[in-house]
């Protein structure tokens, strides 16, 4: 089995492992703080075994010499948990994962803005249409039993949470931060702990509460392995998937509808993030493709 292959079967397993993310906080009756302690703590753990037992304890010496980007990166993923929840929980998860689709777009701008990296002419028109396709989804979420603009914000902050951190770890290219995720999980928890009493609910939601955090400690693990193998529009395609299934999962579930206006601001962001990437993907293809001739060459067969 070729690299790409094997890339491509952990990514594609990484999304199907987190598509039920967001059903798991529709169908556990609890306070979002106990339901992001429980879903920090149980991932992060499964996430530290892991490491210990294939790296031992030396895996987690760079992180703690990574400076600030470093921590930056942590309270950053750490804090996405409990915003992540709230967003399910105030909002449709169909805005909440139409949303998070726009984390690559965050994280160009970032590069551009705190990296000096350059940014495309195709990445503008790109943006410019997807946060149409945000605002048409804000709009809906007025008029929506089920959604909101409170919620809607908690899912741009995640979105903007995530890209922040993609950006630091462009300043930590020698180190892997893989070892700074059961950290920042686990870390949420523990302060989480310290205002909630997460163990009084176990005995009535603990099975949901020890799933949700596997299948999310497991979606990480692979999401972390699998792109090491692919490009970065193979694996943008790869990670729009949750975005088409995770609401059709909570449709066919628990039967929410995520509304007329959710559907088509879905829509554009989608289908433009798509033409996107398959553009990105085309480009790299024909770039790999194309033959290169040298002084000699020219000389030979022109």
């Amino acid at each position: 089995m070729t690299n790409r292959k094997k890339g491509l079967i952990i990514t594609a397993l990484g999304v199907l492992f987190v598509v039920p993310d967001s059903l798991f906080v529709r169908l556990i009756d609890s306070d979002p703080m106990i339901i992001a302690f429980w879903r920090g703590a149980v991932a992060g753990s499964l996430i530290l075994v892991a490491l210990l037992v294939s790296n031992g304890i030396s895996a987690f010496k760079p992180v703690f010499n990574s400076g600030f980007p470093g921590i930056l990166y942590i309270i950053l993923i750490g804090s996405t948990t409990p915003a992540f929840v709230f967003a399910v929980t105030y909002t449709s998860v169909a805005n909440v994962v139409f949303i998070f689709a726009t984390i690559p777009i965050f994280a160009l701008f970032f590069s551009y803005f705190f990296l000096g990296e350059a940014i495309q002419l195709s990445t503008v028109l790109t943006s410019i249409v997807v946060f149409l396709g945000l605002a048409i989804i804000a709009y809906g979420s007025g008029s929506s039993e089920i959604s909101s603009w409170q919620g809607d914000l908690f899912a741009v902050y995640v979105s903007a949470a995530y890209a922040g951190a993609l950006t630091a770890l462009r300043k930590l290219k020698e180190i892997s931060m893989v070892p700074a995720i059961p950290i920042a999980y686990i870390g949420t928890a523990l302060i989480i702990s310290l205002f909630y009493s997460p163990f009084e609910e176990f005995d009535s939601n603990g099975l949901f509460f020890v799933g949700h955090g596997l299948f999310i400690g497991i979606a990480t693990w692979l999401l972390t392995l699998g792109p090491r193998y692919l490009s970065s529009p193979e694996v943008s395609l790869l990670i729009l998937l949750e975005s088409v299934l995770a609401p059709l999962l909570v449709w066919f579930v628990v039967g929410e509808f995520p509304g007329e206006w959710a559907l088509v601001g879905g829509a554009i962001v989608i289908s433009t993030l798509l033409v996107f990437n398959l553009l990105k993907l085309w480009g790299e293809k024909n770039q790999k493709d194309t033959k290169y001739y040298t002084k000699k060459e020219i000389k030979r067969n022109f």
